[in-house]
C-alpha cells in the first residue's frame, strides 16, 4: 500500500494524531532515532527525509542524539535534525539510563549538553536509572541546566555557545552559566538533607 516505511509511519500517526482531535502533545519516535541509526547521515537519510515531509507539523519527534545514549548534545546536531525533520525535536535523554545494563549506574550531574539547546528543542525528557534513588542527582540537576537555560534564554548573545563546561568548571558562578560541578555539589547538599530528614521519619 505505501512505498516506504517512513510513508506508512507518517500516515498511521497521522491519522491516530487527527483521530485524537491533534493534542497539544502527540510524540512520534522514528526508526532513526539517532545520528548512529541514520545513513548515511540524519541530512541525507531517505528515511528522515519522508518523515518531516509526510508527518503533520503539530506532532512532535523524539532523537536521541548522537547516539542512542549520547554524551554529548550540540547545537549544529540539533539544525541539522531541525532542517531534515522540519521541526525542533524533543530530545529523548539516555544519559542516565540503565535498562540496558543493571550493573551501570550513573550518579553524576547532568552534563555534555551545550548552552543554549533549549531555544533549539521541542521538548526534553530524561530517561532515568531504573533505581528510583539513584536519580536525586540526576533530577535536581537537570533542574539547575533548566533554569540557566531560561536564563540564556533571556541573554541572547550566550545562545548558541558550543562550549561545554567541564565537571570542575567554576565558570557559572561568575557569569550564571550552568557548571555542572557546582550543580553536583548544591543536589548533594539537598540529599545529605533528604536522607537525614528520612531518617528521622518513625519507623525508619
Amino acid at each position: 500500500v505505501f512505498p516506504s516505511l517512513a510513508q506508512a509511519q507518517a500516515s498511521v500517526a497521522n491519522e491516530v494524531y487527527q483521530e485524537l482531535g491533534q493534542p497539544s502533545v502527540f510524540l512520534f519516535c522514528p526508526t532513526e532515532y539517532c545520528s548512529s541509526l541514520c545513513s548515511p547521515s540524519p541530512s541525507q537519510s531517505c528515511y528522515l527525509q519522508s518523515i518531516g515531509q509526510e508527518l503533520l507539523p503539530g506532532i512532535g519527534v523524539i532523537w536521541t542524539g548522537p547516539k542512542v545514549v549520547s554524551q554529548e548534545l550540540s547545537a549544529a546536531l540539533l539544525e541539522e535534525v531541525e532542517a531534515v525533520l522540519r521541526r525542533r525535536p524533543v530530545i529523548w535523554d539516555n544519559l542516565y539510563a540503565n535498562d540496558y545494563d543493571c550493573r551501570r549506574v550513573f550518579l553524576g550531574p547532568y552534563m555534555g549538553r551545550a548552552p543554549g539547546l533549549m531555544s533549539r528543542l521541542h521538548g526534553l525528557l530524561l530517561n532515568p536509572n531504573c533505581e528510583l534513588q539513584a536519580n536525586f542527582i540526576p533530577i535536581h540537576t537537570l533542574g539547575t541546566w533548566f533554569r540557566s537555560e531560561l536564563g540564556s534564554c533571556a541573554r541572547p548573545d550566550r545562545a548558541g555557545m558550543e562550549a561545554v563546561a567541564a565537571p570542575g568548571d567554576s565558570q557559572g558562578a561568575q557569569d550564571g552559566s550552568y557548571s555542572p560541578r557546582e550543580a553536583l555539589e548544591v543536589a548533594l547538599r539537598d540529599w545529605v538533607a533528604e536522607i537525614n530528614q528520612q531518617a528521622l521519619e518513625p519507623g525508619k
